[in-house]
């Protein structure tokens, strides 16, 4: 079979493979969509340090189990479900978490096999009737979208503004408006992005430039509600609490680079303005599930967010377009 393997910072090759089989426990799946994320992007640039080389990547996974044809989502997060974290229902913050396509052989192959401890925590989804596999390798990233906007607490009435045009902040725009928000911003400082972001997911406003200022302006001087800083970017992370509204709530949704993971934060805004910043780190097996049922309800479309599908031996072009930003969502068909 054919699989995509990364070797080496700058070398991902797509080689054959010997076909696996199951193990006790296990499953072997017929991968049909293995979307790609801007992570795919970072470990073809720098590698990650939970992979050993050569190592299969992909972790947004939706195929068929061999053997009885059944349409499954694969979670991308393995929590241990032992730990003191995971009996506190904490899965999402679990220390001994693993990682389809970082410990374990992922998506971008035509067939793999999903370890027992993933079966274990639930983490293998039915896809529900009407969902495609496409539709359904986005669960993964709508599931980490879930856990952020739950950390937030985004709801009815809210200003929500989103910081960050790519799928993720596709993605927060759409779930912000199934969870009942009054109004969505989306800014980003790159205006092709922008445009391409808003002409499908439709936010009330689109802001580049002074976000800060038009955001305030916007709320009529109260700042927003919820601010998601759905981008790699200390700017807008200073900029998330300038523009909170007293008691906002303020998602550092994006993880910022190891080189550069400081930021200067006023202090007093968040004393005197009650403000509350909380992380988001991935999701559960729960959200995953929880994801496919706001696909298969039509509460979070994501069919037209996948704006690129390539075959397996397109899969470095898949990345390139990610890096660019010149894509919505990317999906690999093995």
């Amino acid at each position: 079979m054919k699989v995509a393997r990364f070797h080496a910072p700058g070398d991902i090759r797509v080689e054959d493979a010997p076909e696996p089989e199951a193990g006790p426990g296990e499953l072997k799946i017929r991968v049909r969509n293995c979307s790609t994320c801007g992570t795919d992007a970072k470990i073809y640039k720098f590698g990650h340090h939970h992979i050993r080389p050569p190592r299969v990547m992909g972790h947004e996974i939706a195929g068929e189990v061999v053997g009885t044809g059944e349409r499954v989502q694969v979670i991308a997060a393995i929590p241990c479900g032992a730990c003191e974290e995971c009996r506190r229902g904490r899965m999402t913050v679990c220390p001994n978490q693993e990682s389809m396509g970082y410990h374990y052989d992922g998506g971008f192959a035509e067939y793999m096999i999903v370890p027992a401890k993933v079966i274990a925590v639930d983490g293998v989804n039915r896809i529900p009737d009407g969902v495609g596999f496409a539709e359904a390798s986005v669960a993964e990233p709508l599931a980490c979208v879930l856990n952020g906007q739950e950390l937030a607490r985004v709801g009815a009435g809210d200003d929500v503004v989103v910081m960050g045009a790519g799928p993720i902040g596709c993605l927060h725009v759409r779930l912000a408006r199934a969870r009942g928000a009054s109004r969505v911003f989306l800014v980003d400082v790159n205006p092709e992005r922008l445009e391409m972001a808003a002409g499908l997911v439709h936010p009330d406003e689109v802001i580049s430039g002074d976000a800060v200022d038009q955001v305030v302006k916007l709320t009529g001087g109260r700042g927003a509600d919820v601010v998601i800083t759905a981008a790699a970017s200390g700017a807008a992370q200073q900029q998330a609490v300038e523009m909170a509204a007293r008691q906002g709530r303020i998602s550092f949704f994006g993880g910022l680079p190891k080189d550069a993971p400081i930021i200067q934060l006023d202090s007093n805004l968040v004393h005197y303005r009650e403000l509350t910043i909380v992380g988001a780190n991935g999701s559960s097996p729960a959200h995953n599930a929880n994801a496919l049922s706001l696909i298969a309800d039509g509460a979070v479309p994501v069919a037209d967010l996948i704006t690129h599908r390539l075959p397996l031996p397109g899969v470095l072009d898949a990345i390139g377009l990610v890096s660019r930003g010149e894509a919505i969502k990317v999906t690999i068909e093995p």
